[in-house]
This record gives C-alpha cells, structure tokens and sequence, in this order.
C-alpha cells in the first residue's frame, strides 16, 4: 500500500441538506470523519484523512460501474506532481455512483473536490482503476 493524505471538499449550498452532502460523501468513501465550515454562500463539508484504505470504496464503485479506463483518463488529467485533483458530480455520488466533472460547470449544486496526496500516484491510479485493456 502506498501513502495518501485525503483532501474532500463539498459545498453545502443553503438549499441542499448536510445530510444528503455527507451521505454522498460517504457512499464514496465510507463512513470517514467530516466537518462543517462556515463559508460565503452556505457553508463546506471537508474531510481529511490518511490510509489508502479510504479509497476502498471509491475502488469498489469504479470496478462495479465498469469506468476504470475512463477513471484513469480522469485521473491522469488531475495529476500534478504528488497531487491528484478531481471532481465527482454531488448528485451521481449520492446515487452511490461516480461521474466526473469539471470544477464548476458540469454540477449544478458544485461538485465534491478530492485531492489526494502520494509519493506513487501512478500506483495508486493502477490500484484505484487497474487497467481493462490490453496496450
């Protein structure tokens, strides 16, 4: 297993319930701790973790929707350095399903932001979306 450091953001707009925003977080990551910050518009729920364990589900979902090749596209484009960077539509991860968006536009009520950092990104994309095609 490879280190991570997790990094989730999600806004919760006044008009959505914090419930609903935690339950899709947490149909993608399991039942992690959360916090509630204050923020212009609403506020944000964050989550911070550590342990490759926490991607578990998220690898779990991939598998079963048969994205991985589409995943590993999504998150080789949010690779920089140590860093992966990506948004999942809010609305889909409560569903208990993942469709990657861009940072605003493609998710009416903002998206969920992960960020995770590693010394192996390329591994962890191999673990979280092994590769379905032959090269």
């Amino acid at each position: 297993m490879v280190q991570v450091t997790m990094h989730v953001e999600a806004d919760v707009n006044p008009t959505e319930s914090e419930d609903k925003v935690k339950r899709a977080v947490w149909n993608l990551f399991g039942d992690v701790p959360t916090a509630l910050k204050p923020a212009e518009k609403g506020s944000v729920l964050t989550v911070d973790v550590k342990g490759q364990q926490n991607l578990s589900t998220l690898r779990s979902i991939l598998s079963r929707d048969r994205i991985r090749d589409a995943s590993r596209r999504a998150l080789r484009q949010g690779l920089r350095g140590n860093t992966l960077t990506f948004y999942v539509n809010k609305q889909v991860a409560f569903a208990g399903h993942v469709s990657f968006c861009e940072a605003e536009s493609e998710s009416p009520l903002g998206p969920i932001k992960i960020t995770i950092q590693t010394d192996e990104p390329l591994q962890l994309i191999d673990w979280l979306a092994p590769k379905t095609t032959k090269p």
